[in-house]
Order: C-alpha cells, then sequence, then structure tokens
C-alpha cells in the first residue's frame, strides 16, 4: 500500500471489477479512455473469470490488472467488495473511484466535473441509484409507499437507507487509508459500500451527493447486467427482461456502436 504522503495529487485510479462480461468492460473502459481528460490511471481487479474477458484485459498495455485466481469463497457483495480493496491497496493517487463494469461513460469532461465537487472537506462525491422517473413520479411513489413508511416507523431515530454507491463514486484515497475503511465490510449484513459509506459519516466527514439526473448526464448503468448474463446468478423473471430490454438498446444506440467499432481505444 502506498504510504498517504506519497499519493499523486490531482489524479484518479478508477477501478473497474471485471467477471464474466466481456462487451461491458469493454464498453466500460473504452467510454474512459473516450471521454476523460483529467489525469487518471485505471486498475481492473478480475475476479477469476477464466474466460475471453481476461484474455481481453491482458491485451490492454494502459490498464494495470490485478488477478484473482483461486480467490473465490463467495460470490455477490464480498466478491465485489474484496476485489475493490485490492484495487484500493494498489492506489497510489489522491482520488479512488469505483465503477461498475455494466456501467459506461458518455460525456466529455465527466471526470473533472466530479473532482471539482470533492473540496478539501469532502471525503466522497457520488448518487445512490440511477432512478431516472420524473421527479412528480418519484415524489408520489416517495409519499405512496406504505412499507417504506412502516419501515421508517420501525427504524425511527436510525439512519435511513441511502449511501453512496460503486457504481461510479470519487473517493479520498488519503481518507480510506488513514481510517482503515474497506468496501467490503460487513458485506454480509449490507451491499458493498454500504457501511464503508455510514462509517464515514460516524467518523464526521462530509459527503457531496449528486442526484440520479446529475450523474446520467456522466453515465449509463446497466443495472444488474452481470448476474442476467451470467446465468448461475439468479435474478426475476422481470428484472432479466428489463435489463436485456436495456442492454439491447444501450448496444443498439449510434454512440456506443460508435465506441464499438473504434479499436484504437484499446491501445
Amino acid at each position: 500500500m502506498t504510504e498517504i504522503n506519497n499519493l499523486t495529487p490531482g489524479k484518479v485510479t478508477i477501478c473497474v471489477v471485471n467477471y464474466k462480461t466481456e462487451e461491458l468492460t469493454r464498453l466500460c473502459l473504452r467510454s474512459i479512455r473516450k471521454f476523460t481528460d483529467f489525469p487518471y490511471e485505471v486498475i481492473v481487479v478480475d475476479n477469476d473469470s477464466g474466460d475471453s474477458s481476461l484474455e481481453y484485459l491482458r491485451s490492454l498495455s494502459w490498464i494495470k490488472l490485478i488477478e484473482r485466481p483461486g480467490e473465490m469463497k463467495d460470490s455477490g457483495s464480498w466478491a465485489h467488495g474484496t476485489a475493490l480493496d485490492k484495487g484500493l491497496e494498489a492506489c497510489s493517487t489522491e482520488f479512488f473511484m469505483p465503477m461498475h463494469s455494466d456501467t459506461f461513460v458518455h460525456k466529455k469532461g465527466w471526470l473533472r466535473d466530479m473532482v471539482s465537487y470533492c473540496h478539501k472537506d469532502i471525503a466522497c462525491v457520488g448518487g445512490g441509484k440511477l432512478d431516472l422517473k420524473p421527479r412528480w413520479e418519484l415524489l408520489l411513489k416517495r409519499c405512496t409507499d406504505v412499507k417504506k413508511l412502516i419501515r421508517k416507523l420501525k427504524n425511527k431515530g436510525k439512519r435511513d437507507d441511502f449511501y453512496v454507491r460503486t457504481i461510479c463514486a470519487l473517493f479520498r484515497t488519503d481518507v480510506l487509508f488513514r481510517e482503515n475503511l474497506r468496501f467490503a465490510m460487513n458485506v454480509d449484513k449490507y451491499t458493498c459500500g454500504k457501511s464503508l459509506y455510514y462509517e464515514l459519516l460516524d467518523r464526521g466527514y462530509k459527503s457531496k451527493v449528486l442526484d440520479p439526473f446529475k450523474m446520467a448526464e456522466y453515465i449509463d448503468h446497466l443495472a444488474h447486467a452481470t448476474m442476467v448474463l451470467n446465468p448461475e446468478f439468479k435474478v426475476r423473471d422481470r428484472t432479466d427482461k428489463k435489463c436485456r430490454q436495456h442492454i439491447q438498446k444501450v448496444f443498439d444506440s449510434s454512440l456506443v456502436k460508435e465506441i464499438m467499432a473504434d479499436n484504437s481505444l484499446d491501445n
């Protein structure tokens, strides 16, 4: 692990976790390459894919690849969280950014913009779910969600369920190192990164929360795509259908076709 005083200022390490999603990871990495004009490096942690996606990653000279053969004792949040922690251990820059492999960038200057929100007193920048329904619909749902209201009453005085998600989030590396915080904390109880975010707040650190519409200016997230594309994971039929439709729509778009056709982005 790099010493806190030796972190490269004004630079971001983007960490992507791959598990058997070659085309999604290719799109993710190429979009970073195409739209990023702020100093960055990329670490990809492969969770023992053992397929063509690993061969693709080995062919890229511009990323740092961390392979984990035989390390997978579990899947889900444990696998993702411990992979991000591997990336964090290898981070030597001022900022650390976890990004899902089913996320891709579509706006020039996106990273510079996110860094601009991370003032000296801010430990992390990011958002929650990318729920892009009209605001009135979200407000109506919030007001009529009886189950959520019951949960809130039962948990009165406790924090809500919101946390900055590892879909695409920016953290100050020195804070994570100094506080000994990791993404795989309490993954038996919380999803990856949730406990880390709560600990940051409990220890007095501030976060800059970006609403879903702001995050959507930078990225698109193909939620559940890794699980849907790997039959070993089980998802509801409705989720499967919705996700596959989203994937098809994205890959049929002119921007994604352009990115996927530009092999120079791998060099």
